[in-house]
This record gives structure tokens, C-alpha cells and sequence, in this order.
């Protein structure tokens, strides 16, 4: 990957926590439960999840730069949704934790070196996972979900 291509991901991963609070502006409080669309998270599930995700992401990251070689955990995100209750919680607080951790996430990002970049260690379900892999990954996924938040809305406008 090119410095010019990963200073592009940085800069869409610094824009995902505005593109969701963007998806979420003057969405009804009493639809944010709502499954509009069978077998799809409701908005506040989508919230609780990356808060959960982001914090998850960030603990990876500074693994990889901190450690040799580290085993990276995975997660069953369906799982934490039933029995953390995502549903039935207040999501502000979940979107101030996703917010601050992704702010605190991106100074690392600004100053990591090109060594840095290429550092590794393991993650079972993804096998090799690098500081790069993690960059590709996590530029997208708030934007994936602020879509995924703006479809539920359509869904609910029908």
C-alpha cells in the first residue's frame, strides 16, 4: 500500500464517526429498536456494536504496535447483541465510547511510522493480520454502518 493510499483510509476512517452521527440525526427515538428489515440489527443495536467493535479495534491496534507477534481475540458480535442487551440500552453512552475511541485510535494513526505500518500478529479467524489489514478494515465499517442505519430508515418510511 502506498503512503497515499493509507493516509485516503485515514481519512475515511476520521470521518466514520461523523457519517454515523450524520445517519442518526432526527431519527425517531422509538424506531431506533426497530427491525424494519428481517434479520438485520436495529439502529441502536448498530450503535451498541460500534462501541463494542471500536474498542475492540482499538485494544488490536495498539497490540499489534506494543507487542511481538500478539494474538489478536476475536469476538461473536451476533452474541454480544442478545446478551448485552444492545437492544434495551441507551445508546448515547455507547456513541460518546465510539466516538472517544475512535478520536484517541486516530492520533495513533497519524503518527505511526512506516515500520509500524507492517507489524503483524495473529487473529484466528483472519489468520496474518497486520497494522495495514487493520486500516482496510476499519476505514470502511463505520461508513458500512452509517448505510446500513440510513437503509433502516427507509425501511421504517415505507
Amino acid at each position: 500500500m502506498t503512503r497515499e493510499e493509507r493516509e485516503s483510509l485515514i481519512e475515511q476512517y476520521a470521518s466514520g464517526c461523523d457519517e454515523v452521527m450524520a445517519a442518526l440525526k432526527g431519527f425517531p427515538e422509538r424506531d431506533l429498536v426497530a427491525h424494519p428489515i428481517q434479520g438485520k440489527w436495529s439502529a441502536r443495536e448498530i450503535v451498541h456494536h460500534l462501541a463494542d467493535s471500536e474498542s475492540a479495534s482499538a485494544q488490536r491496534l495498539r497490540k499489534l504496535l506494543a507487542e511481538e507477534y500478539p494474538v489478536l481475540q476475536p469476538y461473536d458480535q451476533e452474541l454480544y447483541a442478545v446478551l448485552l442487551r444492545y437492544n434495551t440500552r441507551d445508546s448515547a453512552p455507547a456513541l460518546e465510547m465510539f466516538r472517544a475511541a475512535r478520536a484517541t485510535t486516530l492520533q495513533l494513526l497519524r503518527v505511526m511510522s512506516d515500520e509500524d505500518w507492517k507489524r503483524t500478529g495473529w487473529h484466528p479467524e483472519h489468520g496474518v493480520y497486520s497494522a495495514t489489514r487493520w486500516l482496510q478494515i476499519y476505514a470502511a465499517h463505520a461508513h458500512n454502518h452509517a448505510q446500513q442505519i440510513r437503509r433502516l430508515r427507509e425501511a421504517l418510511a415505507k
